[in-house]
């Protein structure tokens, strides 16, 4: 079998012919090639150190981005009307809300550059097809999705919340990633538009945090103990919120500054939107266990007198997800498994494969339980479609997006291709390609492509020579010193960047800098690439990628207050195993090799015991029991307990507080404890 790519030989632009069987990232055909961001969503990073400003489009990418206006049909202007459809208001000009302390966690005027037209006015640094969709998310407001009946608050958030009238007051589906947020909304737009009336019940269609954070506006202990409102989620929601951000949350979220574009600040040449919504919003996030779960598909749950028909669908967008109809509007929430893009079937910033077969069953089903019938569909990201004929029609292309990348690349892979091969390979048929709601905005073809070989046949290609290779930086300096010297990569390099193949130039200049950080020369000229490849990004995520790793080879890694992502309700909901888990990911190999350890622990709010080990250079740990012999034993509550956890205080403070009991050896906790590492937000990216 030929390994050869279609597309060698072809470094500049993207062919016609294969933009129109499909393309949908960021250029694929050219060889150019969607948790919460921790650094603010709002914050503009201050001046370069190097005195790089960003550079125009090259006549490379203006080329390459005129191929969008050609290939797709810019004159289709029914989402705009669509996502104009039944506005009610929005809040007042300008768009500021913020925290109990007067900072921005969401400021609408950073877009003020975005105009929302219809036309097609796309500057040149950025790829027409994601500034129109930056458009369609400027559009802002409470908006009536069926009569007297639903609604939704739009552009206030990556995500949207929607609201359901019941019998006595109003359900609220997904209340935003900040608390803030939905406390501005309901105040400022909702009550005054639809009236004061309590809220019955809160639905949290996934796990996550854009769809539960601002839970805490709606929902308070006092209201729970007294029945007073419901808390709504998937089976298993609890554990899958808490668990995603806490076991790999360090890198995950730094790559997340790097997904949703919060260190690039917003312009023309910067962050213009996330794909999914514009941005995320960086207020108080909060989480409440669910009163009630929705467990199997075909179950109705009634609240306050509105029937919920569930489909449930977990490991397709979110580990615990449901979709549910809603017979007496006729309406469906696809939660996040239906809107108007591409989603992720692997996240940039890092979380498990999600599985594009099973993604597309659960649409299958909905379209058989429910195709006849209903006459909108809405969901936790842009705005609705109605009308039955186009409901289904959209249903039905989302059904065979996620289908076809994952039964395709399964194709490929069967005949051996690779998962490189098959992402550089695979094209959309162009029945999908040209609807915008397939179009790349969030995730992306080729890496959703790659993300289905690994879900099935894991991150090895088969190829021997990959099973065992080099580190990153030993391979760099290799690989310079083969191809003749970094001087001699940067000039042939460079001749490759004037020939407009950016994608080239990566590959190769990134082993220059992975060689030899302080290579300024090789820097600059990576960091060029990176921004034309950003500049012609059609999915958000990837030109937020792009951006910022130019940002940081030009300025350096500039560190920002990290907010807390483990807020005091996560902590609270964490099972204590968990915990003990994440321990176990902090342990240092190398410091605890040879420690031997035993604690008890008793919990004594919520009568648990457990020993907790260390041997082997591993953590081990056991319910319901306690050692005799065991090096040391602490006695305290799980309140107590929760403050260590969120890094408030240490349990050797907590003891002398008195606030822990601790008999036995106190040397062995803090041998224990000296050998857990505290990881730094901050690690490098783009270089070593």
């Amino acid at each position: 079998m030929s390994r050869r790519s279609d597309n060698e030989g072809q470094p500049s632009g993207i062919r016609r012919s294969d933009f129109l069987r499909g393309v949908a990232s960021v250029g694929i055909a050219a060889g150019l090639s969607g948790a919460v961001s921790p650094a603010s969503a709002q914050d503009t990073p201050p001046a370069s150190k190097t005195g790089a400003s960003p550079k125009p489009a090259t006549r490379a990418t203006r080329d390459v981005n005129a191929l969008y206006r050609q290939g797709l049909p810019f004159d289709d202007t029914r989402d705009f009307a669509d996502a104009r459809r039944g506005h009610l208001g929005s809040l007042p000009e300008p768009v500021i809300i913020r925290n109990s302390d007067g900072v921005p966690v969401w400021d609408a005027t950073a877009y003020d550059f975005i105009k929302v037209t219809e036309s097609d006015d796309a500057p040149d640094t950025v790829n027409p097809s994601l500034w129109r969709m930056a458009k369609l998310n400027m559009i802002h407001g409470l908006f009536e999705v069926v009569p007297d009946g639903i609604w939704q608050a739009r552009g206030y958030d990556l995500s949207v919340m929607s609201i359901i009238r019941s019998n006595t007051g109003y359900i609220v589906i997904d209340p935003f990633i900040s608390q803030e947020v939905s406390k501005a909304v309901w105040q400022g737009l909702v009550i005054p538009k639809l009236g004061d009336k309590p809220v019955v019940a809160v639905i949290h269609t996934h796990s996550h945090v854009d769809h539960y954070g601002g839970v805490r506006t709606f929902v308070t202990d006092a209201d729970l103990a007294a029945g007073k409102v419901k808390v709504l989620a998937p089976e298993d929601f609890t554990r899958a919120a808490v668990s995603e951000n806490v076991i790999a949350g360090n890198a995950m979220s730094r790559r997340a500054s790097y997904m949703y574009g919060n260190l690039v600040g917003k312009s023309p040449t910067g962050q213009v939107d996330g794909g999914l919504g514009k941005t995320t919003s960086t207020g108080t996030i909060g989480l409440v266990v669910p009163t009630d779960h929705a467990t199997k598909t075909g179950e109705t749950i009634t609240i306050d007198g509105v029937d919920l028909n569930v489909i449930m669908a977990p490991e397709s967008e979110a580990p615990a997800e449901f979709m549910f109809y809603i017979p007496k509007y006729k309406a469906f929430c696809a939660a996040e498994d239906a809107t108007h893009t591409l989603h992720n079937l692997y996240t940039l910033r890092g979380a498990k494969v999600r599985d594009g077969l099973l993604w597309s069953k659960y649409l299958q089903q909905a379209l058989d339980m429910f195709g006849d019938d209903m006459q909108v569909v809405f969901a936790s990201h842009h705005w609705p479609t109605w009308g039955n004929e186009r409901v289904v029609a959209f249903l039905k292309a989302q059904r065979d997006m996620f289908r076809f990348i994952h039964d395709q690349t399964l194709r490929m892979a069967n005949t051996g291709m690779t998962p490189r091969e098959i992402a550089d390979k695979i094209r959309l048929p162009p029945t999908l390609a040209v609807q915008w709601s397939c179009r790349s905005y969030y995730g992306s073809v080729y890496h959703d492509a790659e993300a289905q070989y690994n879900l099935r046949l894991g991150f090895f290609d088969g190829v021997p020579a990959n099973l065992y290779r080099r580190t990153p930086v030993d391979a760099a300096r290799r690989y310079v010193a083969f191809m003749g010297g970094a001087d001699n990569v940067l000039r042939q390099a460079k001749q490759s960047f004037d020939e407009g193949d950016y994608r080239w130039v990566a590959e190769v200049v990134n082993h220059v800098v992975f060689a030899d950080a302080d290579n300024l020369a090789a820097k600059h000229l990576l960091a060029d690439a990176y921004e034309q490849l950003g500049y012609q990004a059609e999915s958000g995520p990837w030109r937020n990628f792009f951006l910022t790793g130019a940002l940081e080879l030009r300025q350096g890694v500039t560190k920002l207050p990290v907010p807390n992502t483990a807020s005091p309700d996560t902590i609270r909901a964490m099972p204590i195993e968990m915990f003990f888990d994440f321990l176990g990911v902090r342990l240092n190999g190398d410091r605890a090799a040879g420690l031997t350890v035993a604690f008890n622990l008793e919990l004594t709010d919520t009568k648990e015991k457990y020993v907790l080990g260390a041997e082997n250079a591993a953590i081990h740990y056991s319910k319901d029991r306690s050692l005799p012999d065991a090096d040391a034993s602490i006695v305290m509550t799980r309140e107590a307990l929760n403050d260590v956890m969120l890094g408030t205080t240490t349990m050797e403070k907590q003891i002398v507080a008195g606030k822990a009991k601790l008999t036995g050896d106190p040397k062995k906790l803090s041998s224990f404890v000296s050998c857990l590492d505290t990881f730094d937000f901050w690690f490098n990216i783009v270089t070593a």
